[in-house]
């Protein structure tokens, strides 16, 4: 056993301090910012947008110069309209592919000049449409009735038009389209 007196110097020293002095202790790091999701998202958004619209713009001017660079020129409704009317002449003989021609050429024409949109809707749809247009008169508008009233006969309820009634179809189309012609401005009486 070990005599009281006797001290254990092992037992009372102590050993260094681990802890860091005050002047070793740094200051803590500010916060990470942690930017937006939504702030990304958006431009990548505005970013496809401009591209897209530049993509629309730049294939515009390009057709635009293409059409330029051909001199393409632009043939009015009613001068593309008769000359339908006059190939259509062809299939006389067959009135079910006549009357269904002449009655098509009809609804485009009045389509591409008035924007009636005559050849999306049945016979029924583009009259009732059409008795609250002004875009013809009383006349006209019973002349195109009639004139697809027997253009669907012959398209739906197989009646054969005589020969003189098709051309008398023709002759109607051809005056509808002459009737409706846009005037040509008047020449300018300045002098050059």
């Amino acid at each position: 056993m070990m005599d009281p007196g006797s001290s254990n110097s092992a037992a009372l020293v102590v050993p260094p301090s681990s802890e860091p002095s005050p002047s070793d202790l740094h200051d803590i790091k500010a916060p990470v910012p942690i930017s937006n999701p939504w702030f990304w998202v958006g431009c990548a958004l505005a970013a496809l947008i401009l591209a897209l619209a530049a993509r629309w713009a730049w294939n515009k001017w390009k057709s635009k110069r293409l059409a330029e660079a051909l001199n393409i020129p632009v043939i009015p409704p009613h001068s593309r309209a008769r000359e339908k009317l006059a190939a259509a002449l062809q299939s006389i003989n067959n009135p079910p592919l006549f009357c269904t021609q002449v009655a098509d050429i009809i609804r485009v024409y009045l389509d591409e000049r008035f924007d009636l949109r005559a050849p999306d809707r049945t016979t029924e749809e583009f009259l009732n449409e059409l008795r609250h247009s002004r875009v013809l008169d009383e006349t006209q508008k019973n002349m195109l009735e009639q004139f697809l009233t027997l253009c669907d006969l012959a398209k739906f309820a197989r009646h054969e038009p005589n020969l003189k009634e098709l051309e008398r179809l023709h002759g109607a189309a051809a005056q509808l389209i002459d009737d409706t012609e846009p005037s040509a401005p008047a020449p300018d009486s300045r002098p050059a």
